[in-house]
């Protein structure tokens, strides 16, 4: 038994003992396969084909851009001032109308009876003072010579005068009688685009209602409001003291302006939850292609830095160090040339220090390159070649 316990030890250690060497074996194999695999580092006479751009000197708009929302330059909720029967709608929803224009007609036959009231009493009135001062007249000459006594004079002065007060409170009870009657007739008080009819013909009017009757927003001029990071505020009131900046409105897709505006408001504080300020434009909208509540692309220019060193964004690349760029030199060679960037505009990074206008950078495979690697300059093709 002892020999058989022996042998069977002997069998396990030598079975591990080759599957170890077994690992290793393949180990090495495999090593020896990966390393001729690997590619060969490339000789200094390989060549890269690359495109390359031009480094030039360009005018560059300084910008700031944003998210704005067109907002009604003037928003009228019109109720009525007098209670009544609504006999007529002069208008249609989504017309345009100007100022002055007849919206509503409410029904004006009792203003027009408590105007009518309101004269006569005036009239009556105006027979009494006229009867009173010819008394009072009266009563003055009698009393210079004693036949009255002085009450009954100072009662007849009393009557004049009162009348005299009461004939004033009737004229103006005429003219608010009038005025009522006026207000019979709803006026457009701006020009603008009126919204959904809120009342039909035929309906019973509240005076001053909670609910309008029809909501006009002026859109010709309109607001634009849009908000800007904080830190562009100082930048913004520099050139805002210079100059009025010119702002574009753009809609999403489109690379032409829509129309053109003012910076007309700037907020006169910082929103402490967002950092954002609140700006305000002002475009005249002539062919009304602003609406309320719309979203647009807001592009607000402040000044034209002349003479920029401008280069392709494509050529500006980020590693460890920063930002670089490979500048390819008279021999053909290139060279990785860190560069410090301003901002970019439409494809193109301004440059603050590292390039030279008529200087020639890689804006196409650099992932092959290292400083001192030789390139072929390929020429670009066109969407039609």
């Amino acid at each position: 038994m002892k020999m058989k316990k022996t042998l069977s030890v002997a069998l396990n250690i030598i079975s591990s003992s080759y599957a170890v060497i077994s690992f290793f074996l393949i180990a090495a194999i495999f090593l020896h396969a990966c390393s001729k695999g690997e590619s060969k580092p490339a000789s200094k006479n390989t060549t890269f084909p690359v495109t390359v751009s031009a480094v030039i000197n360009k005018d560059v708009p300084v910008q700031v851009r944003a998210i704005g929302n067109v907002e009604a330059y003037s928003t009228v909720a019109i109720t009525a001032r007098v209670a009544g029967e609504l006999v007529n709608v002069n208008f249609r929803e989504g017309q345009d109308v100007n100022k002055g224009d007849l919206l509503f007609t409410i029904d004006p036959r009792p203003y027009e009876t408590a105007l009518a009231a309101a004269k006569a009493l005036l009239a009556k009135d105006m027979v009494l003072a006229k009867k009173a001062e010819d008394d009072l007249k009266r009563y003055t000459g009698l009393f210079r010579e004693q036949l009255v006594s002085r009450d009954d004079y100072e009662l007849v002065q009393t009557n004049a005068e009162a009348l005299k007060a009461t004939i004033e409170a009737d004229r103006a009870a005429v003219e608010n009688a009038g005025l009522q009657l006026g207000y019979c007739s709803v006026h457009a008080p701006v020009s603008g685009r009126t919204g959904s009819l809120l009342v039909n013909r035929g309906n019973l009017i509240r005076a001053n209602d909670d609910s309008p009757m029809v909501v006009i927003n002026q859109v010709q001029p309109v607001y634009v409001n849009f908000s800007v990071p904080e830190q562009n505020l100082p930048e913004i009131k520099q050139y805002v003291a210079s100059g009025r900046p010119v702002i574009e409105a753009f809609i999403s897709g489109s690379d032409s302006a829509i129309a053109e505006g003012a910076l007309t408001f700037v907020d006169n504080a910082v929103d402490t939850s967002t950092g954002m300020i609140k700006l305000k434009a002002t475009f005249t909208n002539k062919d009304k292609k602003l609406w309320p509540g719309q979203f647009v692309n807001i592009v607000m220019t402040l000044t034209t830095q002349h003479d920029a060193i401008v280069t392709p964004s494509q050529a500006v690349l980020s590693g460890q160090q920063g930002q670089y760029v490979f500048v390819v030199k008279d021999d053909m060679s290139v060279e990785s040339r860190p560069v410090g960037t301003d901002r970019t505009l439409n494809g193109e990074t301004v440059i603050t220090h590292g390039l030279q206008p008529g200087e020639k950078v890689v804006t196409d495979g650099q992932i092959r390159l290292a400083p001192g690697v030789k390139v072929e300059i390929k020429e670009k093709r066109g969407k039609d070649q």
